[in-house]
């Protein structure tokens, strides 16, 4: 449960951080991406593990107050769903259609941007 909270956290921080400030971003970038403790974050900027504690649980609550508004990572993950569908049904029933195959390779090479 733990590990799945965190992944959801990291995906909402890679879409929502040019919307935190300088210092929930600093924060988040430690603390998630980086793997920094509480009291690792607390001694770098000179505060107590509860302020950097608060700080962080207050930016996933914004996190996810940006999630439940403008959907970004939502519509982000069913159109990847949808386009791994459809590259999977093309691969399977029009192996031999080159056009076909062109454009899913295209849609792919526009998943990974």
């Amino acid at each position: 449960m733990e590990l799945e909270k965190n992944e959801r956290i990291n995906d909402l921080f890679e879409f929502y951080a040019p919307l935190l400030t300088e210092k929930q971003y600093e924060y988040m970038q430690l603390y998630y991406a980086d793997d920094f403790s509480l009291g690792e974050i607390a001694e770098d900027f000179s505060v107590s593990r509860q302020a950097v504690y608060d700080n962080i649980k207050r930016t996933e609550k914004a996190l996810e107050g940006y999630e439940r508004k403008l959907h970004l990572y939502t519509e982000f993950t069913h159109r990847n769903q949808q386009a791994d569908r459809i590259q999977s049904y093309v691969r399977e029933h029009y192996p031999d259609d080159e056009e076909l195959n062109h454009l899913v390779a295209h849609l792919e090479n526009l998943e990974e941007e």
